[in-house]
């Protein structure tokens, strides 16, 4: 998990689970019972899950893609327009580049597919609220290559207020730490990371925590595409 005190990440995360199936949310509960998650709360469709998420301000959604009311992707973006710092793991059917952008482009970190998600999701939740990829490093890569250019203003420019916050993120950002958002932008794990810059992974760990937290964002998925909306990285 990202930012926080020391008293708040030593509690356990707290996930809301959203699916129109009462069927589906229960395995998904039973999966995440012997994770170290705190389930919140349950919703049935995109309109519930904003009003859950409103209300509970939880750390992480697991949010089914396609529901009634409001879709997943819907809600995601109301969600993170109005909680920036909660991350949303999507469950979808799809595995198509252009499927998985959109959601990336909503506000996800990540997805896991419905095939095979009772296997998967321990593993994707804890990636996500540990500041890992939640996305495969060349997935990741690729999917952020294929941002519209207008995400990346190389055209039409920044607004004055996304100057602003430009300039506000440079000062706060080490040399160090904007190295280590260049490389997140570049879809790098961990790893990667660790090894072209000589670091061991629990340093570069610590500054991918503090760069989310830093940036405001949830994720390292959200903080890559922050980095290129406000050109902080290549």
């Amino acid at each position: 998990m990202s930012g926080g005190t020391s008293e708040d990440r030593k509690r356990q995360a707290r996930v809301v689970l959203v699916d129109d199936q009462d069927l589906i949310r229960f395995g998904l509960k039973s999966v995440l019972a012997h994770a170290d998650v705190e389930i919140v709360g349950e919703a049935a469709s995109g309109r519930e899950a904003l009003e859950l998420c409103r209300r509970l301000k939880p750390d992480l959604v697991v949010m089914d893609i396609e529901m009634p009311e409001m879709d997943g992707l819907a809600a995601t973006r109301e969600i993170k327009a109005e909680l920036p710092t909660t991350s949303v793991l999507i469950l979808t059917s799809h595995d198509e580049p252009e499927y998985l952008l959109e959601a990336v482009r909503a506000g996800a970190a990540g997805y896991v597919l419905k095939s095979n998600v009772f296997v998967r999701l321990t593993e994707a939740v804890g990636r996500v609220l540990s500041g890992e990829n939640s996305l495969d490093s060349d997935l990741a890569a690729q999917l952020l290559r294929r941002l519209p250019e207008g995400e990346r203003h190389e055209e039409k420019g920044l607004s004055q207020d996304e100057r602003r916050r430009r300039e506000t993120l440079l000062e706060a950002l080490t040399e160090r730490e904007l190295e280590i958002l260049c490389l997140v932008a570049g879809g790098k794990s961990n790893q990667q990371m660790a090894q072209d810059l000589f670091l061991s992974v629990g340093t570069v760990k610590s500054h991918v925590h503090r760069v989310i937290s830093k940036l405001g964002v949830s994720d390292r998925t959200q903080a890559a595409v922050l980095a290129l909306r406000l050109d902080l990285a290549p």
